[in-house]
């Protein structure tokens, strides 16, 4: 592995996903740290603008700034766009294949072009009104009420009746202009890695009770992982194409994660995220460990591939 003389890690940031950020950023220090390599952790909300931030870090001379922030502001786009305008190297997707996949309406509808199956959707704006009634006659129960641009499952709701759905839009507007209001696609939650040009091992997501929300995302022992997932080969080699077809039709680079609902007969796209968590519960880290990638191979892996795009 090469050395690096300076990497910077931003962590922390203004979205809901802040706490997550910090978690994933310690990690990542952790393991970077060594052979003397310079770890230097910035948080945006220390700064008074973004402007000033770039400017720190450009002082500051990285060889890399390893983006370690999650949700808003940290995968929109918006700092990919700033630090490519500043000719300073990143980790990750670049602006354009981030603001693409952090839109899950528009992901999805392009995931779609590709043939790859969508639940039934509606897509809900603040402030609007709708026929509601229209809606759930087409979408069906149970549903699920989500923001359209939020991670970590910040702002999801899952309702089996029309009384609830007020409620669930009004908590998923908290987080975004924009809602989903999406079909639930009763089966199993699997998830595929990106690194590079390929597709790791499928991880299946269980959850010991009711579904995949924050609480069992981030609590240890609450969410049983299955690496690689249990699936025939058809399967495997299906999601992982699928997986990698809306990867680069978005134009996604370096690493990131693909996930699906599968009914055991087709599986259904949900979104990408490019920026994965890298806590001890992460799933990125799952599948990069069943592929024979440690997590210090992996974080080298992705500095690598980022200066060399």
């Amino acid at each position: 592995m090469k050395n690096y003389k300076k990497i910077i890690i931003l962590s922390g940031g203004f979205s809901e996903e802040a706490d997550v950020s910090r978690t994933t950023s310690a990690e990542i220090e952790k393991t970077l740290n060594v052979n003397g390599t310079d770890i230097i952790l910035i948080d945006p909300v220390e700064f008074d603008s973004y402007s000033e931030m770039t400017s720190k870090i450009k002082e500051l001379k990285p060889d890399i700034v390893f983006n370690g922030l999650h949700g808003a502001e940290g995968e929109d786009g918006r700092i990919q766009s700033l630090l490519a305008l500043e000719n300073i190297p990143f980790t990750g997707s670049a602006q354009r294949a981030s603001a693409i996949s952090m839109d899950k309406y528009i992901s999805g509808i392009l995931a779609n072009y590709v043939e790859i199956k969508l639940p039934k959707r509606r897509l809900i704006y603040k402030g609007f009104e709708y026929d509601y009634e229209s809606i759930i006659k087409n979408v069906g129960f149970p549903m699920v009420i989500k923001p359209n641009d939020s991670g970590s499952s910040v702002g999801i709701s899952i309702i089996n009746k029309e009384s609830g759905l007020e409620e669930s839009l009004k908590h998923a507007f908290k987080y975004s202009g924009k809602a989903i209001i999406e079909q639930f696609i009763d089966g199993r939650e699997l998830t595929v890695t990106i690194l590079g040009n390929e597709a790791l091992p499928v991880v299946e997501i269980i959850p010991n009770n009711g579904w995949y929300n924050y609480k069992n995302k981030y609590t240890k022992g609450k969410t049983i992982y299955e690496v690689p997932a249990k699936l025939n080969i058809y399967e495997a080699t299906t999601i992982q194409r699928q997986a990698l077809d809306v990867f680069n039709l978005f134009g996604c680079e370096i690493y990131g994660r693909v996930d699906f609902r599968y009914d055991g007969k087709d599986f259904y796209f949900l979104e990408v995220n490019t920026l994965p968590g890298m806590t001890q519960l992460s799933l990125t880290p799952m599948a990069a460990k069943e592929a024979g990638i440690s997590f210090k191979e992996l974080l080298f892996k992705i500095i690598e591939l980022s200066l060399n795009r």
